[in-house]
């Protein structure tokens, strides 16, 4: 059986069970589409925020970033893994215990103001659909490879998958869908790293092969740090960009993450408080086999890249030959993802040889002149292609490759959807229902959800054809929005009975504004290529990145909130009184539920 057709078998399957299960789980009633009639256990919500947050930038990009960059970009795990804990701590018990279906209706309500409703919903909308850009980007990616066509057909084609499963299932459709997707994405992205880890360490355990020997009983890292440090390439092991810079990006991941209303939403479909609070731990336990196994996958994988590409021990023994990479077996992955438009290289200098090399290394311009080279001869090789061609880099089993096949495209789809639902409910319970027309009917509003739905992915397709950077990055750009303008709010209007409905939205305002600019500056307004000001390489502010803003941006909203609230009108005493029993734990067993 070739390949594709193995592809096309565990790709098949999978997607025919998340749309069965979203029949099955059919939401008959907004509470069903909203937060899944409020009856989802601990572990399984758990397993379902995994799913939902561990999207295509965890399983099919951060390990390609973190395997070209190493150690400084390590700031994902931490960051991402950091804002579980804050999520857990701060927000999750608190929400549930408030009782609403959505962010934007309990700041409405905390903050006793329509306006501070619909600002919420522009902030939320913002941050998602940036959001949604990344997980299409991922779509397209997978799908291109996969189902071998054009990068803007596989787009396309997942845009209908999620079309189909989350406008029919909402919230109870999607939580069944997301358990399903969790578990084909773990298993996708372990058995490939256990097998890897044991060819190169002999060591099942990938976490544990990274810090282990090889074969010729060297440490991998250091032999990591030796080869790409002879190809011009930095230690991988050590710190090389801007500390600041690395703190405000790990800091702005962190709020982000305990800002998302994607996940937060997640934790209206409990029953009790203490159910949020270890749906929070258990979702946390889930995200941890993965995140333990990405540094692992990044290095393996740079070291197996770069054994390929100078297969005879480095710069002395020679570059791979382009008759080799044409007719050796090995190298058919390169073959294959060339198709996509992903990876492609050049035979430069005409030697019959690709080299691959840090061609802006200073140090390495004095042996590219000696030895003939006029350049870096693998001239494309996107970040995002990584884990799903690990893999045949690796010369693993077909069976393997099918699986990771679905797993990437089950961790792009099952945050897709989160991410749909939170935008179609925004729209629909907050806008329509909250200030448009109070008066619609359960049925009306329902529709209303769908249709804002299929808006929503039409639009995030569109934009996901020309993301403002990978997978990864793009998200890292959504973080920042909602640490900019969510968390604030949702810490104000749990911990402080200071903040008026005034400071709340100017305070959104501000930091949503501030950041939104800041980030167009550098990848361009409304994304649109070319209309930028300003890189990341070579920032506005001194080396704050646009996917480090974000944390800027929070401090902005808290001060912009307690300035105008301490020149506006006190918050009135029954609003004080709400919060007061929403924070305090006596009662927290129960939940409202409104």
């Amino acid at each position: 059986m070739d390949q594709f057709t193995i592809n096309l078998l565990f790709v098949g399957a999978s997607f025919a069970l998340y749309i069965g299960i979203a029949i099955w789980a059919r939401a008959g009633s907004t509470s069903e589409f909203y937060a899944a009639g409020r009856g989802i256990h601990p572990v399984t919500n758990g397993m379902a925020t995994a799913a939902d947050w561990m999207s295509a930038a965890s399983f099919i990009s951060m390990a390609g970033l973190i395997a070209f960059t190493g150690y400084d970009n390590s700031s994902f795990l931490m960051g991402w893994t950091g804002g579980y804990v804050l999520l857990a701590l701060l927000l999750a018990p608190y929400l549930r215990k408030f009782g609403k279906y959505t962010v934007s209706e309990f700041i409405g309500d905390r903050f006793y103001s329509q306006t501070a409703r619909i600002v919420a919903v522009i902030c939320l909308i913002v941050a998602s659909v940036t959001y949604v850009i990344g997980q299409m980007t991922g779509v397209g990616v997978a799908f291109g490879r996969f189902l071998e066509v054009p990068n803007t057909t596989g787009l396309l084609i997942g845009a209908g998958v999620v079309f189909a499963y989350a406008v029919l299932g909402g919230m109870k459709g999607v939580t069944y869908t997301q358990v399903a997707q969790y578990c084909v994405l773990i298993t996708a992205y372990t058995i490939p790293a256990i097998f890897i880890s044991l060819q190169l360490t002999g060591n099942p355990v990938p976490a544990l092969g990274l810090f282990g020997d090889t074969a010729s009983g060297e440490p991998l890292l250091t032999k990591l740090d030796a080869i790409v440090t002879e190809l011009g390439f930095n230690e991988y092991t050590a710190h090389h960009s801007n500390t600041l810079n690395m703190v405000l990006f790990t800091l702005s991941l962190m709020i982000g993450t305990a800002g998302l209303p994607h996940v937060i939403m997640r934790f209206f479909t409990v029953p009790k408080v203490s159910d949020a609070r270890w749906s929070a731990g258990w979702a946390l336990v889930f995200i941890a086999l993965l995140y333990l196994t990405a540094p692992a996958v990044g290095a393996m994988a740079r070291l197996n890249i770069s054994d390929m590409m100078w297969p005879n021990g480095g710069i002395e023994g020679g570059a791979v030959s382009v008759e080799n990479i044409d007719n050796d077996p090995r190298y058919d992955w390169m073959a294959t993802w060339q198709k996509t438009g992903l990876l492609d290289w050049e035979d430069k200098n005409g030697d019959g040889k690709i080299q691959y090399y840090n061609d802006k290394s200073e140090a390495m311009t004095a042996i590219a002149e000696e030895k003939g080279w006029v350049g870096n001869e693998l001239t494309k090789f996107n970040r995002d292609i990584l884990v799903l061609a690990n893999p045949e880099i690796a010369n693993l089993p077909g069976w393997v490759i099918g699986l990771v096949a679905a797993g990437g495209l089950a961790a792009a789809l099952s945050t897709a959807a989160g991410l749909l639902l939170a935008i179609s409910s925004a729209v629909s319970h907050d806008l329509v229902k909250g200030a448009i027309n109070p008066q619609i009917s359960e049925k009306g509003e329902l529709l209303a959800a769908r249709i804002a739905m299929a808006v929503a992915i039409v639009v995030a397709t569109y934009l996901g054809l020309n993301p403002p950077g990978f997978a990864a990055q793009t998200v890292a750009l959504a973080f920042g929005l909602a640490a900019a303008s969510i968390f604030p709010a949702l810490m104000m209007g749990i911990f402080s009975t200071r903040i008026n409905n005034t400071g709340a939205v100017a305070g959104m305002l501000a930091g949503l504004t501030v950041t939104l600019v800041y980030i167009f500056l550098h990848k361009g307004w409304l994304f649109i290529p070319g209309t930028n000001s300003f890189t990341d390489a070579d920032p506005l502010l001194g080396p704050i990145k646009s996917t480090s803003f974000g944390a800027i941006g929070a401090m902005i909203n808290f001060g912009t909130a307690y300035i105008v609230a301490g020149m506006t009108k006190e918050t009135p005493q029954e609003i004080k009184d709400l919060v007061e029993s929403v924070r305090i734990p006596r009662g927290a067993g129960a939940a409202l539920d409104h």
